[in-house]
């Protein structure tokens, strides 16, 4: 469920209708819905009440400082991946004892700030890490609390590019040697072993996976328990789906996600992790668009928008079905005209969609492509030097910019000419 209907006619968010964001800000934006956002989250927080629990928003999905206060004040811990989504979360005023960090390549510099900052734990990935973060925290005269992120070989059933539990990618270390890692672990003098992780991917529509790696993270907890470690955490990661394309995607629920937690490990008296992102902020975002050209091809219309790839960039570089709907709600039994959904990029991968069955659409027309809320505009670029959009987060009936378009001044500020090209004459050009 989101908070994006039609009424009177034309696509509100909340109370706020859409297009009256587009007067004011101009097109292509993002437009963020607070209830959404809400709901979502509780929905998980629910699931879990079970037990002890925290709910750790996954800021790689969206890690505007405004959707993070939001969810901050619900109670949400953050998932950071990176030195600069810790700064992020720090920024809005997520205490360190609800960050947690992940992630591959965590660098020295990364481990100091966040040892010092304050932190949760580090999700641990490999065994050079968490030598280097031993090293690290007793320089710092201090430990640092880790889980170990095992792989559980797992087949997560979702894209290639966003599976993380199989024996063939990069994330974890292998289950078959947890073990011996985590007796490794217990040696370093500036480790704190309080747990394990497990992550297996994104965009998950059925819960078969995730039982199947939740069953292999209690053995290990009973097994390690056995060799003497205190495992009293269990971070289970994130991934479950949302429904990009409605007619006939349903993915499982949180309730039914949380039921199955409680069944595979509710009975080893850790306290539960998750680590959603997607499902918390995917819906609740749109990305709207505004109709500049409709282009006749030789066998096919492209109706080409003002929004581009470098702006929503899942479907060029995933294959990704977002729902494209007009602003201005269409008529009762209008017949719809098939689309390729083009934006102005010089890539022919610069394609939302194909052959698209949509409600006839004129120049000028808003479209807003919905479930954009997640890896959306964290993936955005300024490719052809086009600005990044602007961010709006709706609030009942208001809304506010949180993200603002800069000019092309500032984006060609930003570049710096060496001193020995200042004086460097452009040459007239010769006929």
């Amino acid at each position: 469920m989101d908070h994006f209907l039609y009424r009177d006619g034309q696509l509100y968010a909340e109370d706020v209708p859409v297009s009256a964001i587009a007067d004011a800000v101009g097109t292509p934006f993002y437009v963020y819905s607070t209830a959404t956002l809400t709901r979502h989250f509780r929905l998980f927080d629910e699931a879990l009440d079970w037990g002890p629990h925290l709910v750790c928003f996954a800021m790689k999905s969206n890690s505007n400082q405004a959707i993070l206060k939001v969810l901050a004040g619900l109670g949400a811990g953050m998932d950071v991946v990176s030195g600069g989504e810790y700064a992020r979360a720090k920024a809005a005023g997520v205490p360190g004892d609800r960050i947690v960090f992940s992630g591959v390549g965590k660098t020295r510099e990364e481990m100091r700030d966040a040892l010092i900052g304050g932190i949760r734990q580090f999700n641990v990935e490999s065994e050079p890490e968490m030598r280097a973060l031993s090293e690290v925290a007793v320089s710092l005269g201090t430990k640092a609390p880790i889980t170990l992120r095992v792989n559980p070989d797992v087949d997560a059933k979702t894209h290639e590019k966003i599976a993380t539990g199989k024996s063939e990618n990069k994330f974890g270390v292998p289950i078959s040697r947890a073990r011996e890692i985590y007796a490794e672990a217990a040696s370093l003098p500036g480790i704190d072993v309080i747990g394990i992780d497990v992550h297996i991917g994104s965009q998950l529509t059925e819960l078969a996976p995730f039982e199947a790696a939740y069953l292999k993270v209690a053995e290990l907890t009973r097994d390690l328990r056995a060799d003497g470690h205190d495992i009293r955490r269990l971070d289970l990661g994130g991934g479950l789906g949302i429904p990009y394309a409605r007619s006939n995607e349903a993915p499982p629920l949180p309730n039914d996600y949380g039921a199955l937690i409680q069944r595979t490990v509710g009975d080893l008296g850790c306290e539960i992790e998750i680590e959603p992102g997607r499902l918390i902020s995917g819906n609740a975002g749109l990305m709207v668009s505004r109709a500049i050209y409709i282009k006749q091809g030789e066998d096919r219309e492209f109706l080409i928008l003002d929004g581009a790839m470098n702006d929503l960039i899942r479907p060029s570089m995933y294959g990704a079905y977002h729902d494209i709907i007009p602003v201005r709600e269409p008529a009762p039994g209008v017949v719809p005209t098939p689309y390729d959904v083009v934006g102005p990029v010089c890539e022919s991968g610069d394609t939302f969609a194909k052959g698209r069955e949509m409600p006839p659409i004129s120049e000028g027309d808003l479209v807003a492509f919905r479930s954009a809320g997640a890896y959306g505009a964290v993936m955005s670029s300024e490719y052809n030097t086009r600005p990044l959009i602007p961010e709006v987060l709706v609030h009942g009936d208001q809304f506010a910019v949180i993200r603002q378009r800069p000019s092309f001044d500032e984006i060609i500020n930003r570049d710096t000419i060496p001193e020995w090209l200042e004086d460097t004459p452009v040459p007239a050009h010769q006929e």
